[in-house]
């Protein structure tokens, strides 16, 4: 999950025409199931880009390679400096 922030109309479309140009820049990047593009429904200006991965080493064999920077390039001004880490990366601890 990368943590994002709007700070007005103008960074939300901008963030959202990143989120899709990222998205098909990395279509068919192995492990890759898919990603969405969430919007805080308590804070407007909070968004989070959270991608869903095969598994944990699928994640950091795209993240470690030379592409990753790259791809993801457009949405980095955006990344939410309120927080002090801008993203997590989590495992299913448990599913139903």
């Amino acid at each position: 999950m990368v943590y994002q922030r709007a700070r007005d109309q103008a960074e939300l479309s901008a963030i959202q025409e990143a989120y899709h140009l990222v998205s098909k820049r990395m279509e068919g990047v192995p492990g890759l199931l898919g990603n969405e593009l969430l919007r805080s429904a308590h804070d407007p200006s909070g968004l989070v880009v959270m991608s869903r991965w095969s598994d944990l080493a699928a994640f950091q064999a795209w993240e470690q390679g030379s592409e990753h920077r790259a791809d993801t390039a457009p949405l980095r001004p955006y990344q939410d400096t309120r927080m002090e880490i801008p993203f997590g990366v989590y495992e299913v601890d448990a599913a139903y």
